[in-house]
């Protein structure tokens, strides 16, 4: 069976309405919605307080450097995940037959380094607040 551009039709379509959706929407809102400007509604709006300061004051690298950690080792659980699954056969023959022997020192070896990683981020003081 070979395709042709009849095939492809409808998702042309959904893609022309749901374009033409948007700018239809998007002009109605900017030609009918008002148009009030004040100082007051121009100004930065913070959860209802009031502005203090400069929203680009610098601040510490530390709140990146966590920020990163965290990323980091939350994606290496993420691919954790998937060998725990695959751990047991599925016929429940018992551990290691999932991904046998060779998984399971894969996983070991894995987790060795994440440890080293993160012995080496705690030696290095990246998680201590106080300077």
């Amino acid at each position: 069976m070979t395709n042709s551009a009849q095939d492809y039709l409808p998702i042309v379509y959904t893609i022309i309405v749901a374009a033409g959706f948007v700018v239809t929407t998007m002009v109605a809102t900017h030609k009918l919605g008002p148009k009030r400007k004040s100082k007051k509604k121009l100004e930065s709006f913070e959860c209802g307080i009031d502005v203090q300061g400069n929203a680009r004051m610098p601040f510490s690298v530390k709140y990146f450097l966590v920020a990163i950690l965290f990323v980091l080792f939350d994606v290496e659980v993420i691919f954790m995940y998937p060998w725990a699954v695959n751990f047991r056969d599925p016929d429940g023959a018992g551990p290691l037959t999932g991904l046998g022997i060779v998984g399971f020192i894969e996983m070991i070896t894995f987790m060795a380094f994440l440890m080293v990683g993160f012995y080496y981020i705690i030696r290095k003081g990246a998680l201590k607040w106080e300077d």
